[in-house]
């Protein structure tokens, strides 16, 4: 069974950045996507990015050019850098490899 460590959450102010880190217990260059959903309170849980083995990054609506996506093969990690974050941001984060998912982490964008 694949484990997934999600870390990188925390609070920041509002503008700022935080990088959220997937680490996998086997080697990630097998799963076909990877990716990110976020769950507010109140809110269904929606896609933030996705990343395939091989092609294009895909994003939500909401992204609008602030978060990148990527994957370090050798490292076995997914990575999500979030900039200009803003309260709206303010969600679990949970990664996932295939139809694995990680237990998340909270990310609070608050002044």
């Amino acid at each position: 069974q694949v484990q997934l460590v999600e870390s990188g959450g925390g609070l920041v102010q509002p503008g700022g950045s935080l990088r959220l880190s997937c680490a996998a217990s086997v080697k990630i260059f097998s799963f076909y996507t990877m990716g990110w959903y976020r769950q507010a309170p109140g809110k269904q849980r929606e896609m933030v990015a996705a990343i395939p083995r091989a092609g294009p990054t895909d994003y939500g609506d909401f992204v609008k050019g602030r978060f990148t996506i990527s994957r370090d093969n050798t490292k076995n990690t997914l990575y999500l850098q979030m900039n200009s974050l803003e309260p709206e941001d303010t969600a679990v984060y949970y990664c996932y490899m295939g139809t694995s998912w990680g237990q998340g982490t909270q990310v609070t964008v608050s002044s």
